[in-house]
């Protein structure tokens, strides 16, 4: 229906769609001296001005927050295999029910989580999903406009180089609500390397914020290490991470047979090479 302004006997305009005026009577002052008051017609929005200034605000908010979640993508390093990984493509199965179960409720929970400064340690095997676990929190946070960066202690060394890690990287690292690193023990056992992994998670504990760390590092290994280099380091983890075991089959190797199987029907049972 097309809108039109209509006059009616009060002499103001009304909506032809939702019959509400467009205009009303205010009384304002002269300005002459004579402390008179004078009649005079200003708008005003009708129901259907103001839902549809409500749906432009709602439209520019709607911009506004997706700028705000992509900005958080782009600060957060995913690679391209963990930048859509989320719980509503998470595939559940016998070996990763748990893992979906601790990313959910991490989530749903994580002003809790914030407020205690709790984190997570995620540790086992190889390709257990532990480093897709953590994604998917930081993903699922992100969309909900909360700060998370995610990357890896070899990305932060490696951007580094040889002048260490600085005030200012610090810095960035403490800014977001969440901070996860991916693969705690894959970077160079140096004295430099493991100085500048302590300094990281030490102004991440000294800020109250939560910490998720990924590691194929055994939790025996980490609870008993008797190096001294290591040990402080594993034993801030421990005081503001919460360890997680994964377990279960690897799903690089389940999904590397699925997509060997694939290709085998798909040429006909050929193979190359050495027969499995």
């Amino acid at each position: 229906m097309e809108r039109r302004l209509v006059k009616c006997n009060d002499g103001l305009l009304y909506c032809s769609i939702c019959h509400e005026p467009v205009q009303r009577k205010v009384m304002f002052p002269t300005m002459d001296g004579t402390k008179s008051m004078k009649e005079m017609i200003v708008p005003v929005m009708c129901e259907c001005e103001r839902k549809q200034e409500e749906a432009k605000d709602k439209k520019a908010q709607y911009e506004k927050d997706m700028r705000a979640v992509n900005a958080l993508r782009a600060e957060s390093l995913l690679d391209a295999r963990l930048a859509n990984a989320c719980l509503k493509n998470f595939q559940k199965g016998k070996d990763n029910e748990f893992s979906y179960q601790v990313a959910s409720r991490y989530v749903a929970n994580f002003k809790d989580m914030y407020f205690k400064g709790q984190g997570l340690l995620f540790f086992g095997d190889v390709g257990t999903g532990k480093s897709y676990t953590a994604a998917c929190i930081a993903n699922e946070l992100m969309n909900r406009k909360v700060s998370v960066v995610m990357t890896s202690f070899i990305k932060i060394l490696s951007k580094v180089g040889n002048t260490g890690v600085s005030e200012a990287v610090i810095q960035k690292l403490c800014r977001p609500k969440l901070l996860i690193l991916d693969d705690l023990g894959a970077e160079r056992t140096t004295d430099y390397a493991i100085e500048n992994v302590y300094n990281i998670i030490d102004s991440r504990y000294r800020s109250g914020k939560p910490l998720i760390l990924t590691t194929n590092l055994s939790y025996g290994y980490m609870k008993n290490c008797e190096d001294g280099r290591y040990k402080r380091i594993y034993d801030r983890i421990f005081s503001m991470c919460y360890p997680v075991q994964f377990s279960g089959q690897s799903w690089r190797k389940t999904d590397a047979v699925h997509r060997f199987d694939y290709m085998e029907r798909l040429m006909g049972g050929r193979r190359s090479g050495n027969q499995r």
